[in-house]
């Protein structure tokens, strides 16, 4: 039997990389994938290839900073499946690079509402209807950086770190009412995004500053997610998994 048989599982930011790794992941492992994105194009492209492969999924298209969208993202959900088990709250955004004392404040906005509020309006629903299906389960995609700093970048490091506090909470409140909610820290990932805007240069002068002297892949996100999502890992909630070949142990 497959890890996710049966389940129905919400992706948000599943257009591509990461969020595209995960549903495909999620949908082979027996899951009724939601492939939510905010570009229709892309995710309705995702939902196209997990269905080629014999998979179950259909696209919702949701701006994540949005609480009605992320309200009626559940409830479509429910209509077209039934109930929801899974949601992994993938979307977000890095904004630009820019000392805290210049940092732009509609930038800054946009971040937090896109990274830390989006998470918030995501799990406010997911958790509303799990309590209806008597559990479910929880995973918010963070950062290295709900660590440590990213220098030029403080909307995203602190939006970073309050996924990883609010992930904690939920966990504290819900234990007993069969939900977990746990939150994945990945490292610098080789995407089609940091492909695009990198030289071969930058990849490599990122990968060195890891002991594994490497950039990670979505897959490699998508194993822990799929890990945190299945009964493998049944009494694990409230945890914090960082996946950064090494990048913040030095």
């Amino acid at each position: 039997m497959s890890k996710l048989e049966n389940k129905v599982a919400i992706v948000t930011g599943a257009g591509s990389g990461i969020g595209q790794a995960i549903a495909e992941l999620f949908a082979s492992s027996g899951a009724k994938v939601v492939v939510s994105d905010i570009n229709e194009e892309h995710g309705k492209a995702v939902v196209d290839k997990i269905k080629s492969a014999g998979g179950d999924a259909f696209f919702v298209k949701a701006d994540s900073s949005s609480a009605e969208d992320n309200r009626k993202l559940v409830a479509t959900t429910v209509e077209h499946y039934g109930r929801l088990d899974i949601a992994c709250n993938n979307a977000g955004i890095g904004g630009p690079a820019q000392p805290t004392g210049e940092y732009d404040i509609e930038a800054w906005e946009k971040v937090i509402n896109v990274n830390l509020n989006g998470v918030f309006y995501g799990c406010r629903y997911q958790l509303e209807q799990m309590v209806k299906n008597g559990g479910g389960n929880i995973i918010n995609i963070a950062s290295v950086h709900g660590t440590v700093a990213a220098p030029m970048s403080s909307a995203y490091t602190a939006t970073k770190h309050a996924v990883v506090g609010l992930t904690k909470n939920i966990a504290a409140e819900y234990a007993t009412k069969n939900i977990r909610c746990n939150a994945v820290g990945p490292g610098y990932i080789l995407t089609p995004l940091l492909e695009k805007n990198l030289t071969k240069e930058m990849q490599d002068g990122i990968a060195a500053k890891a002991p594994m002297n490497r950039l990670g892949s979505a897959e490699e996100i998508a194993n822990l997610v799929l890990f945190l999502s299945s009964e493998d890992a049944s009494f694990v909630t409230g945890a914090y998994y960082i996946a950064d070949g090494g990048y913040t142990i030095v």
